[in-house]
């Protein structure tokens, strides 16, 4: 298999994409990308100009896959595993999705924004931003946490896409914006945090998570 995932380990959605992988065994070779050094930057550039992580290089198809969600998609559609994150019946289909989406705009995206804004340069924060991200955060938190008083993963008792979504941001709420006013989420936290691909990804993140800004 001639797979090339290009990948940073601190990058949340390029964990979503690592457990999806684990979780399935499916072979692949991690190319990291560094933004900030010009020969890794410039490298990167061709193969995607947009210079956004994650991306997937099918070698044996000549395809450049990007987009966290799309190329889980794409692994299940050309490489399907043991595990099946996105079920085959249209309508559980469409419910993982839906969270995944809800995942990734929910809590991945406010979870970058205030993290992120602890890196920019004096003058330049953005504390509007940054509250109403917290916000949101708490918002979808408080709607999670009904949603998981009686589940295991995000859609119900099987692992799923969804749940590769979910687990990066709730990782790094620590540093964003905790879950422990959220016993139900926090219990779901735990079981991510618990589960091997997941684990697996963070002890290959955890060199780099001093550079993580509190």
């Amino acid at each position: 298999m001639n797979l090339h995932l290009y990948m940073h380990p601190l990058s949340s959605f390029c964990h979503k994409v690592l457990i999806a992988l684990y979780e399935n065994g499916t072979p692949f070779e991690p190319r990291m990308v560094r933004l900030d050094d010009e020969a890794s930057r410039e490298d990167f550039r061709k193969v995607w100009p947009i210079l956004r992580f994650p991306v997937l290089h099918d070698g044996t198809r000549g395809r450049t896959v990007p987009e966290s969600s799309i190329i889980i998609e794409y692994l299940e559609l050309h490489y399907p595993g043991r595990s099946a994150l996105v079920p085959i019946g249209p309508q559980a289909a469409l419910d993982v999705r839906e969270r995944d989406r809800f995942f990734d705009l929910y809590l991945h995206v406010p979870t970058q924004k205030i993290i992120t804004d602890r890196l920019r340069p004096e003058g330049g924060h953005d504390p509007v931003g940054v509250e109403q991200a917290r916000t949101q955060l708490r918002t979808a938190y408080a709607l999670l946490d009904r949603e998981m008083r009686e589940r295991t993963w995000a859609t119900g008792d099987a692992f799923t896409m969804a749940d590769c979504a979910a687990a990066p941001p709730l990782f790094y709420s620590a540093w964003a914006e905790p879950v422990d006013d959220f016993p139900h989420v926090a219990a779901y936290r735990q079981r991510l945090m618990e589960r091997p691909s997941f684990a697996r990804a963070l002890r290959e993140a955890e060199p780099y998570l001093q550079f993580v800004p509190k």
